[in-house]
Parts: C-alpha cells; structure tokens; sequence
C-alpha cells in the first residue's frame, strides 16, 4: 500500500466505528468512512467535541453539525502546494489526502522527464493532480469536469498554488465526449489522470457506470497518447473494484503498444497517529515510461 506521509497541515487522527477523526489545519472534522469498519476501545475527547461533525442520514445523505463557528473556508497546504477546504452538503472538503501519493508520483515522473510535457486530467475534481503537475513543470494540463463547481473551486487552487501564469485549460464537459473530440482535432498528450466515480452523469445527463464505460474510456486515451508518453494514472474508489483489475486493463491495453514502460498497481491510504493502522483509501493502476 502507498501512503502519504508528508503532509504537514493534515493528520488522520483516528478512525473506527465507521467513522475518521481529521485534523485540517487545526480544524477538527469527524465524518463517516465506509472502510473503518474496525471497532475503537477508547473514545477520546476530541471525538466527542469536533469542530465539525457530519451525521449520516438514515434517509441518505446527511447533514454538519459545527460545534463551534467555522469559517466557510480554509487553507492547507502540501509542499508548494496550496487548496481550499470547505465541507460539502455530500460530507466532503474539497480535498482527497491521500492523493498526495498520487501527486508525488507525477510531480517526481514530469521533473525528471528532461522534456515537454503536457497532461490530460479527466475527472479532475478541484484540481489537485492538476496543480501538481503543472508546478513541477508540465507545459500544459488540461483540466476536464462535468461539474461546473469544481471546475471553479480548481481555479480557486490555481490561484492560491500562484499558478495563474502557467498553462490550465479549465473544461467544464463529459470526459468521453471530450476525448473523442480530441481524437478529431488530432490533440496528443504525454501523460493521462483519471479518477472516475463508480457512478455519474455529464453536464448534458450523459450516464457513466465504472464497471461499463472504464475500459472504453481507456481506448480512447490511449488515441490521445503521444508517441513517447510519460505515464497513464487511473485512481477509483469504486467498491468491489480490486486494483488488479486496473492493472489488468492496462496490462493488455497499454503493454502491447508501448513496451517501453511497466505497469503496478495497489492500495493508497492514510497512517492513523493513534495507532500503527492504516486508512485504506481506494486503489490505483498505472503504467510509467522506464526510459
């Protein structure tokens, strides 16, 4: 399992009982995570004081319960690295920790590739992947969502991470409909993000179900992939979904083609401070150049 152990404004305190215990930059959150099934002994304090407490409804959804007045948003930082959290109504902030590991690897893969670099971020959310590449060097990221709101919040990142003179293209679109018409136009990228929901629609209702559409979506990046690409990342979250099968994907879809790289995939998670356990976080795949 690869973890992200660098973060200094964050920390997963601890997590059990269906639920984690977060330290955002001082701000403590307490929310439902369907992994931390594992029962906790102790109750501290801080479980039962957060500053922010999001309760499932037996209805679905849910709602936040602050213990103490909040501000709409804050600020943490990664590295050079800065985002905005705020929590959602659907219990998020804004920000996936454990995709440090994931922005590690492609800030590590661009700085080291000597050459010009440009990435294609489907399902980019708000943008960390992007603001990851783009600083460690990338010539041009293009950033694809369907929700409109995160696209905007991405561009709150990119001002904070002091991107604005860098090259992010911002589209607000369906990311197969996208990549097809990147087909026609004959556009190439060197390196593919992807982090697709189990289940979702574009901005115009376009279904997508990850069991159905993922490897089709993979055929059609692999049109937009430049002669010598870098690296093909795919992250999911989907339950049920074992890494391997991304692996397996990218095994016969990618290797035959582009023998010049290798393919691995595994766990992310957090490090839990109370205890030497860890937060399993959903599952990557990725084929990377070797030369």
């Amino acid at each position: 399992m690869r973890l992200s152990h660098d973060w200094k404004e964050y920390e997963l305190i601890d997590a059990g009982n269906g639920e984690k215990l977060e330290n955002w930059n001082g701000i403590i959150l307490r929310r439902p995570d369907p992994q931390a099934i594992w029962p906790i002994e102790n109750i501290s304090d801080n479980w039962k004081n957060p500053d922010g407490f999001y309760h499932r409804s037996t209805s679905g959804g849910g709602s936040w319960e602050f213990k103490r007045k909040l501000p709409q948003f804050w600020y943490v930082n990664y590295k050079n690295l800065t985002f905005k959290v705020s929590p959602t109504n659907f219990k998020h902030t804004g920000l996936f920790p454990e995709q440090a590991v994931n922005w590690d690897f492609v800030m590590e893969k661009i700085k080291k590739s000597n050459r010009k670099i440009k990435v294609l971020n489907l399902f980019a959310y708000t943008g960390g992947a992007t603001m990851a590449c783009s600083s460690a060097g990338a010539v041009e990221v293009v950033h694809v969502d369907a929700a409109k709101g995160m696209v905007e919040w991405a561009k709150e990142n990119m001002k904070l991470c002091k991107l604005e003179n860098n090259k992010i293209r911002f589209i607000v679109d369906d990311c197969i409909k996208f990549v097809e018409r990147e087909i026609r136009r004959g556009n190439k990228y060197d390196a593919i993000i992807m982090d697709p929901p189990s289940y979702g629609r574009g901005p115009n209702g376009e279904k997508w179900k990850f069991e159905e559409n993922i490897c089709n979506l993979i055929d059609l990046c692999i049109k937009v992939l430049s002669d010598k690409p870098l690296f093909f990342l795919i992250n999911s979250y989907t339950t049920g979904i074992s890494s391997s099968v991304l692996e397996n994907i990218l095994k016969s879809r990618l290797l035959p083609i582009y023998n010049n790289g290798t393919v691995d995939s595994g766990e992310i998670g957090l490090p839990i401070t109370k205890n030497n356990m860890v937060l399993p976080c959903g599952i990557y795949g990725r084929w990377q150049c070797n030369d």
